[in-house]
């Protein structure tokens, strides 16, 4: 399996198709807010019938920018975990098995490479956070 295919499936089994959103492209530095706020506004509209009336996302991938702070491997790897594990809406109830959850987001790193940057919006894991976690490879590995 080349490495394109393999992170596309990691991401894939991290994101679990309807709660979580997820992707994997190929993007410089400047692209990550890009990236990120076209996966925004894919949430957004699958989950406009459950929006709070008003509520709106970032208008462009310069207010993402604002939000995002680049954080180390360790945390990436703790908030992907997280994120794919446990249930932002209904604390408590967990979406699929730690271990995996932890195995496929340590996969997903080798292939990107220990070297890459990553970047977030959140600082604290409590259940009631909204987040998302971005990395950056200059050169996926097999």
């Amino acid at each position: 399996m080349d490495t394109q295919t393999e992170l596309q499936r990691l991401v894939g089994s991290l994101a679990d198709g309807e709660k979580v959103y997820g992707r994997v492209a190929l993007a410089g530095a400047g692209a990550i807010a890009e990236e990120v706020h076209r996966l925004a506004a894919e949430a957004q509209e699958a989950w406009a019938g459950y929006a709070v009336q008003g509520a709106q996302g970032p208008d462009s991938p310069a207010e993402i920018a604002d939000a995002l702070s680049e954080t180390t491997g360790q945390r990436a790897l703790e908030l992907m975990t997280y994120l794919s594990v446990d249930d932002l809406v209904f604390p408590g109830q967990l979406r699929r098995d730690r271990a995996h959850a932890l195995r496929a987001a340590e996969r997903l790193m080798k292939l990107l490479g220990y070297e890459s940057r990553w970047w977030t919006n959140i600082d604290d894991l409590s259940a009631s956070v909204r987040a998302c976690s971005m990395g950056e490879s200059s050169s996926p590995r097999s």
